[in-house]
């Protein structure tokens, strides 16, 4: 494998974007195997990095104009591949509730992702971990002590979207907006506090509704990283992709007349984040 498995810009903030579901390569003969509704690839987490494009920049003391300083890692390949958000186990993030696992084998829907018999099998799930989850995680890891090193403390925003309604997923519709804290345990309670307040009063100004640990309290990225004894705070931000984006079929375009609306909560949003000492 020599193809690049992410991409990385580094900032000299605090702060640390990951955007581990918004890949849409695949491995070699991957694609042969896929059912013609995966091929669409309806699960990712389109246009995450455009939505975000504000959070890097060259700022070197706090945010500024030109944007927040924040360091961008970003997945190249698919959550079909495997799933950067999951333990490399597999162990269910969420026990006793429908979701998908390390490597896939059905879509969000619950419609088969594999043609008959072309689903990995435990050699191959363990080769993926290693050649496109590893590498994700070492960079992460990486970064977020290169980060610490500078400021002494490292802040992680772990950035994804869905459909806004996924009836095997959650009821009803999602909150526009949803933060996971792990529960209140991945940062410290006043920047839980000082993050949530900021989300709330600006999704109120633009209509928007929002949650603190709903139905997605963070998965193993926020979970696994964030110990805010140890420095690093984490969070992970859910995104209904109908407020930035067509989100009910290819192409999935982008939609800037809805992403600016949204982007003023995400803006001031990440500001206090990016502001934030301990």
């Amino acid at each position: 494998m020599t193809a690049p498995v992410f991409d990385l810009t580094q900032g000299h903030g605090p702060l640390v974007v990951s955007m581990p579901h918004c890949g849409t390569e695949l491995s070699p003969g991957l694609a042969e195997r896929l059912t013609p509704d995966a091929l669409t690839l309806s699960d990712t987490d389109w246009h995450i990095p455009r939505l975000y494009d504000f959070a890097g920049g060259p700022s070197g003391a706090g945010p500024s104009r030109t944007g927040l300083g924040a360091t961008l890692l970003s997945a190249r390949f698919s959550r079909y591949v495997v799933d950067l958000n999951r333990p490399p186990d597999g162990a269910s993030l969420y026990p006793g509730q429908a979701t998908t696992g390390l490597c896939p084998d059905t879509l969000f829907d619950g419609r088969p992702l594999y043609r008959d018999g072309q689903a990995p099998d435990a050699a191959e799930i363990a080769a993926r971990v290693e050649t496109y989850w590893r590498p994700y995680h070492d960079a992460l890891a990486a970064e977020l002590e290169r980060v610490k090193a500078r400021h002494g403390f490292a802040l992680l925003y772990d950035a994804h979207s869905i459909r806004s309604h996924m009836p095997r997923l959650f009821e009803g519709r999602l909150p526009d907006l949803n933060l996971g804290t792990a529960r209140g345990t991945s940062a410290a309670p006043d920047l839980i506090a000082r993050i949530r307040s900021v989300m709330e009063t600006a999704s109120a100004a633009e209509g928007l509704s929002c949650v603190t640990d709903g139905r997605f309290v963070g998965g193993h990225i926020t979970r696994h990283y964030g110990r805010p004894a140890e420095g690093v705070h984490a969070f992970q931000m859910e995104l209904t992709q109908d407020r930035y984006m067509d989100e009910d079929g290819p192409p999935f375009a982008y939609r800037p007349d809805r992403a600016d609306r949204l982007r003023r909560v995400l803006t001031p949003l990440l500001e206090s984040l990016a502001g934030w000492r301990p």
